[in-house]
């Protein structure tokens, strides 16, 4: 069984994958005149705004984007980051830049989409997302894509965003302090049901407070680090730069990455980390109050801004220049010892992160997984899922994850694909959806 999903694994995150992923992004970028990298600040003002946001949806603009960061903002920006420097050398850094560059510009298109075609289910509750801009979208012969979206998003979840998030936490509870697993898998399923039985109207308000204030601490911890060695920022950054163009030499314990190596891991975990191009994020945004598809999809965009030019590089900065990168160690204990050795008592800032990270991503992707049960089987589907969702949660402590981390890896993979399908098409709609927006907003209309 393992042997077959590692096949598949590889297939779905192989060179056409990755080349499919960042080729959606250029298109999307140039179709835009690189609209998502000029109007940064502008998404920033509207941001701001559309807190008090009385158009029709089910949770405000910002609620809709820090539920969308919720789910983001995980182990991928703590384990993820280190993962890529320990397997790609420090130039993996760089290309899960250009990946959140062109990103951007997927997202942005994605959220467009899906306050474009979302619907309302038979309880007055907004869905959308992937599966409704292709059904909405599409002509006939592209349904089904939409169907095996959701099929896969279901299922992506329990896995990606579930079992392997509550055995990351455990995991690192249990070497921090001796906690036994299953007592963390008890408390958090406690946790994590408070969240996710209140709907997408709960998850929002426990995600405005948590994502703001754990991304900042975070930062922050990261940034005195960054400040302390300010002299090892220059070479930092001739490392990053000549390892995405150059082969990293053996040193230490690290084993050299050639240029390939640090492109893979650099985009395959960059994604893994902002969800550009997945289609995870746009069901989130589809319950915003707004009419605007436009504005949303700027808003939407800052996600991937945020995720991965803010949070990801600040870990990757403080791994290079602490110089653990070439120990041989990876992941979570990784950045542990990066901080560790930087910071009296960094291990906790890594260990308080990774919780609050794993936990938001537990409560936002539940919506999305719901959302996507209720385009296959309706409304009556919510509140089974919902249980089902908590109660998976323990189960992560106990079992030995690397098939379901395997799985849900090809999973997430299979949920791009149809995604990627209905951008491409639906490309020159978002294109000008965008050009009217600014034409009238030009024209003060």
């Amino acid at each position: 069984m393992t042997a077959v999903i590692t096949t598949v694994n590889e297939w779905a995150w192989g060179p056409l994958m990755l080349l499919l992923l960042l080729g959606t992004g250029v298109f999307l970028t140039l179709g835009l005149r690189f609209m998502p990298i000029r109007k940064i600040p502008a998404a920033l003002q509207l941001l701001m705004r559309g807190r008090k946001s009385q158009a029709e949806g089910d949770i405000s603009p910002f609620g809709a984007l820090m539920t969308a960061l919720s789910a983001t903002v995980g182990t991928g920006n703590i384990a993820g980051v280190a993962t890529a420097i320990a397997l790609g050398g420090p130039g993996a850094l760089f290309w899960m830049w250009m990946t959140a560059l062109f990103g951007m510009a997927t997202k942005y298109a994605e959220a467009v989409l899906a306050v474009r075609f979302r619907e309302r289910d038979e309880r007055g509750n907004y869905s959308g997302g992937p599966m409704y801009y292709i059904r909405n979208g599409l002509h006939k012969r592209w349904h089904w894509l939409g169907v095996a979206f959701a099929i896969f998003g279901s299922l992506a979840g329990f896995g990606i965003a579930n079992t392997v998030q509550s055995n990351s936490v455990s995991q690192v509870l249990h070497d921090t302090f001796s906690v036994p697993p299953l007592a963390t898998g008890l408390v958090l399923m406690v946790l994590v049901g408070a969240v996710v039985l209140g709907g997408v109207r709960r998850i929002a308000v426990v995600a405005s407070w948590l994502v703001p204030f754990m991304a900042l601490a975070y930062t922050l911890a990261g940034l005195f680090v960054i400040l302390s060695n300010a002299t090892e920022v220059p070479a930092a950054f001739a490392t990053i730069i000549t390892g995405a163009f150059t082969p990293t030499a053996a040193t230490g314990g690290f084993a050299g990455a050639t240029v390939w190596a640090a492109l893979r891991f650099g985009v395959a975990r960059g994604i893994f980390s902002n969800e550009a191009g997945l289609g995870s994020a746009p069901i989130a945004h589809a319950a915003a109050r707004t009419s605007q598809p436009v504005q949303q999809g700027m808003i939407a965009m800052l996600g991937t801004f945020i995720d991965t030019l803010v949070i990801c590089t600040i870990t990757g900065l403080v791994i290079v220049i602490t110089d653990v990168w070439p120990s041989g160690i990876s992941g979570a204990s990784l950045t542990s010892s990066a901080f560790t050795s930087a910071l009296l008592g960094g291990e906790y800032v890594v260990v308080g992160g990774l919780c609050l990270f794993a936990f938001t991503t537990m409560i936002g992707w539940s919506f999305y997984g719901e959302r996507c049960m209720v385009f296959l089987f309706g409304a009556g589907a919510v509140k089974p899922f919902r249980v089902a969702w908590v109660l998976a949660v323990p189960l992560g402590t106990v079992f030995h994850l690397d098939t379901v981390w395997l799985l849900a890896d090809t999973l997430n993979a299979l949920m791009a694909l149809p995604n990627l399908v209905a951008l491409l098409l639906l490309g020159p709609l978002v294109f000008r959806i965008t050009r009217e927006y600014f034409d009238s907003a030009s024209r003060g209309h």
